[in-house]
């Protein structure tokens, strides 16, 4: 760990570009898990602001090294943090890419390439958005502000986020508020703000049987047929019909593995990944049990493997989220929907430790080749950030 100080006076604030930062942050090929100069130019302008940062290089045991960077600047309170992760999902396929993915070129009026959207656009209007409040209010204003940014959002996501909050527990840097950058939007900047994801449980169900000949199935037992009785009463009704603030909780099988490839052979073992994802009326806990309700019912055989990815959450309505939405009314003029759809992100981890909302960039290319965000939308984004500090730390009397 490595904590630096700031060099240079917080009254010396920069006036960010966010573009040519996004631009400059696409051209690090920071793929899960390497950093590949990232943090570097993200703590660099924070330090000339007055941030104290700190660098954290973590590794769980089986699992490659991440670095992360905690900064912050102030110490009171409210404490407002900027959340998001600078690494990114590999390119794919280069030839399916209309420019280099990693050469942050501009073209049709849009930042291309990977991790544009997601979410290194987000983490340059969050920098952008922090100099121009230090330039308007300087040093010595009320509360503070801090970015955690890390390096596993899009991998294993145990060496980022989640093994950095405890740190920040221990230290006293636990924000009042967090706003976590990810793409939200569908379609246009401003139409969507995450207030809560779904619970995520990933299971591996084996059923054993008997290896033989297909010609002697007395001599055999398949355990396929097994199987698909077990698959059968998962599948068999609905889990619910959704809540208040979620939509119906499903079960979705992923992988069907049986390792035969001889016609003549009945296979010793088989086995089905499948995934939950799960609203506010169930737990991990509770799932469990339901699973193993159901697979009962069946009376055979079989073992269960269970790995949760997170439970599901929302945040209620308060300062933050009225912050936000006002935030976005006031540059857009349009009232983003509270939603709790899509797949898991970091603020999972963070709603443990304080209330936590995400927006950011339109999602439409994130993960995808020719990812892009579009320069009029890093800009609002930016203005979106400033006006949230400014609702946060300075609100109008």
């Amino acid at each position: 760990m490595t904590d630096r100080a700031a060099p240079i006076a917080a009254t010396a604030a920069l006036r960010i570009d966010p573009v040519a930062l996004t631009q400059a942050l696409v051209r690090c090929p920071s793929v899960t898990p390497h950093d590949a100069g990232a943090l570097d130019l993200i703590e660099a302008p924070l330090q000339a602001m007055g941030f104290r940062t700190w660098r954290r290089k973590i590794a769980a045991p089986g699992t490659e090294a991440v670095h992360n960077l905690f900064a912050r600047l102030g110490e009171g309170a409210p404490h407002f943090c900027f959340a998001g992760h600078s690494d990114v999902v590999p390119v794919g396929h280069p030839e399916a890419w209309q420019v280099d993915p990693f050469a942050g070129e501009i073209v049709d009026g849009a930042v291309v390439g990977r991790g544009a959207a997601d979410m290194k656009g987000a983490i340059a209007a969050f920098i952008a958005a922090v100099a121009g409040y230090v330039e308007e209010r300087g040093a010595d204003f009320s509360g503070s502000i801090s970015l955690l940014i890390t390096g596993d959002e899009e991998g294993p996501a145990i060496n980022g986020t989640a093994a950095m909050l405890p740190w920040m527990a221990d230290k006293g840097h636990i924000p009042d508020h967090c706003l976590v950058g990810e793409p939200t939007n569908p379609s246009r900047l401003g139409e969507m703000v995450k207030i809560g994801r779904r619970g995520s449980l990933n299971a591996r169900l084996v059923v054993e049987g008997h290896q033989g000949h297909v010609a002697y199935p007395h001599l055999a037992e398949n355990p396929i047929p097994r199987l698909m009785r077990l698959l059968d009463a998962l599948l068999a009704e609905p889990l619910d019909a959704g809540s208040a603030h979620f939509q119906p909780s499903h079960l979705e099988i992923t992988n069907l593995k049986v390792d035969n490839h001889a016609t003549n052979v009945i296979p010793g073992r088989a086995e089905a990944w499948f995934n939950i994802r799960y609203n506010d009326l169930h737990s991990a806990d509770s799932l469990e049990t339901w699973l193993h309700d159901r697979l009962g019912t069946t009376g055979l055989d079989y073992e269960l493997d269970i790995v949760v990815m997170g439970e599901a959450f929302r945040t209620p309505p308060g300062t933050l989220t009225e912050a936000v939405v006002g935030a976005i009314e006031e540059r857009l003029g349009r009232r983003p929907e509270l939603s709790t759809t899509g797949g898991t992100s970091d603020a999972r981890f963070i709603r443990a430790y304080c209330p936590v909302v995400e927006f950011g960039l339109v999602g439409a290319t994130m993960h995808k080749a020719n990812e892009a965000a579009a320069i009029d939308d890093i800009l609002a984004l930016r203005d979106i950030y400033l006006g949230v500090l400014r609702r946060i730390l300075a609100p109008a009397d």
